[in-house]
């Protein structure tokens, strides 16, 4: 029996200014399928979503929805042809309940039908499993019921096409099964599911079919039973993997006292327990443990993001006292924090402006960076860091999600750091940014640049580490090195670590 195709998009195409986004693409999503859309940041994914759903017109091609040949030219639009995306970030109100936000907008007599509503919303939780009650405060529920509070929300418009925009970012291991769940249940019912994520363990745990884009083309349709993981990679990025290969064991270095920059002792801040913390010049070390160790936090108190109370830090040998960034930044300390929307790009300005901003905090905004030594800094750190953008006034919240986090690293890489913090750099994107940016931080380590490195996949500490500190509940439980630099010892030590109370 012929599969019947919900969804088919035939020679797709969309130009921007200097960028042709998507060139003849096609994508066929059949009933009752996970389809997993694959690609590095900038392949056109995004371009591809928000065309299907009315947020981009498109420049050529046609869109059929069950053999109907439809014309897509706003999210409503999109919405009456059983078409809803659930994104990363919730759009739902946290101040509303959960009744309210899955019938906001359509219910104009809300007052009078609540109790209706809010049975009918129960009805539908219990129908799929969701671990809610309508009446409930959406903000009071998890992350995870969250997303799923916005995917009852689409199915009870009828969806036939449901867009998961990387769901599952936010979310820890227990709450990405429960999401897979839903998200089988809704392929049994016949659902189409387009998923989008950088998780590739995740692909192959749910999805039935990969489309994989580069460069806004398509390279090609696959079952995901016949395509192996490093094949997959090596679609994506275009290239064959002898990089992954020279990702082997780290060299094991060897430091002395001469070579410490930074030491902390009993170092705490308003969100960290007392820590003892030392990183050599040339060093990258890591923080790992679970979600909720105390990792972020730790390396917050080391730059002066959270309100430091208590510890004693010398840099170089000399005592410091560092209790908010900008005394941090003095001091030759960087730092990419963990969330890049909330933290670190300012969206609405250029990439030009995003990159500059650190130095120009160092330097004072009394002694402003001249327009053209700031167009020079950007130029040059674009080129180095092969930055994707039309030009350097682009807004930066136009660029893809390894494009944003290559110009935050553009940022402190500006200011010349001796110590660079990057938390968590690599998440949400692309596995050939992934590769530049392990690149770097090593290349940065050979010229004497103390890396302190995050990351939630141990694998990729693992590559790039030569010393990992291990926590557990907000305090250090181990520190390896050498031979136990292994994803085997850093779980038992998780595990079994005892605290030290340094």
């Amino acid at each position: 029996m012929a599969e019947h195709c919900l969804l088919e998009m035939r020679n797709i195409n969309k130009l921007f200014p200097g960028v042709k986004a998507l060139s003849n693409v096609d994508f066929t999503l059949r009933e009752g399928e996970i389809h997993a859309l694959m690609g590095e940041n900038g392949a056109g994914k995004s371009t591809l979503i928000k065309v299907l759903t009315g947020v981009y017109q498109d420049d050529g091609g046609e869109i059929r929805v069950d053999g109907q040949k439809i014309a897509i030219r706003s999210p409503q639009d999109a919405q009456n042809n059983g078409i809803s995306t659930v994104y990363q970030e919730i759009t739902l109100c946290p101040n509303l309940s959960v009744a309210e936000n899955m019938f906001i907008g359509r219910d104009k007599n809300a007052l009078v039908h609540k109790k209706q509503r809010e049975k009918r919303a129960n009805e539908l939780l219990n129908e799929l499993g969701i671990p809610a009650r309508g009446s409930q405060m959406l903000g009071n529920c998890s992350l995870a019921v969250q997303q799923m509070v916005a995917i009852a929300r689409a199915v009870d418009l009828n969806c036939k096409v449901l867009i998961l925009d990387e769901p599952t970012s936010s979310l820890d291991d227990k709450e990405v099964n429960v999401l897979f769940g839903l998200m089988r249940d809704l392929k049994a019912r016949g659902v189409g599911i387009i998923f989008v994520t950088h998780f590739l363990e995740q692909v192959y745990e749910v999805c039935d079919r990969i489309t994989v884009l580069r460069n806004g083309e398509l390279v090609g349709e696959y079952l995901t039973e016949e395509l192996p993981q490093v094949q997959l990679v090596a679609k994506m990025i275009g290239k064959d993997l002898d990089e992954l290969s020279s990702f082997g064991e780290v060299e094991e270095k060897h430091f002395s006292d001469e070579d410490i920059f930074y030491d902390a002792k009993k170092l705490s801040s308003s969100a960290a327990l007392p820590f003892n913390f030392t990183i050599h010049k040339g060093e990258v070390n890591g923080f790992t443990g679970l979600l909720g160790s105390g990792r972020s936090e730790s390396v917050r108190a080391i730059f002066g993001a959270d309100k430091v109370n208590g510890g004693n830090v010398t840099i170089n040998g000399k005592k410091v006292k560092i209790t908010k960034p900008i005394d941090a930044m003095k001091n030759g300390i960087g730092y990419l924090a963990e969330d890049r929307k909330r933290d670190g790009i300012i969206a609405d300005l250029s990439v030009r402006e995003n990159i500059i901003l650190a130095l120009q905090v160092m330097k004072g905004f009394f002694r402003p960076i001249s327009r053209s030594e700031a167009e020079s800094f950007a130029d040059e750190y674009i080129k180095v860091l092969n930055i994707k953008t039309a030009s350097r006034e682009t807004p930066i919240g136009s660029l893809s999600g390894g494009n944003q986090q290559k110009v935050i690293l553009a940022r402190w890489l500006l200011t010349h750091p001796d110590y660079l913090i990057l938390d968590e750099p690599t998440r949400g994107i692309d596995v050939g940014t992934k590769l530049e940016i392990q690149k770097l931080v090593l290349k940065l380590a050979e010229d004497g640049v103390a890396v302190t490195f995050i990351s939630s996949e141990i694998e990729e500490m693992l590559r790039t580490c030569s010393r990992l500190i291990v926590m557990r509940d907000r305090h250090i439980v181990g520190e390896l090195t050498g031979s136990d630099l292994n994803q085997a010892q850093v779980m038992k030590t998780i595990a079994g670590g005892e605290a030290d109370e340094g």
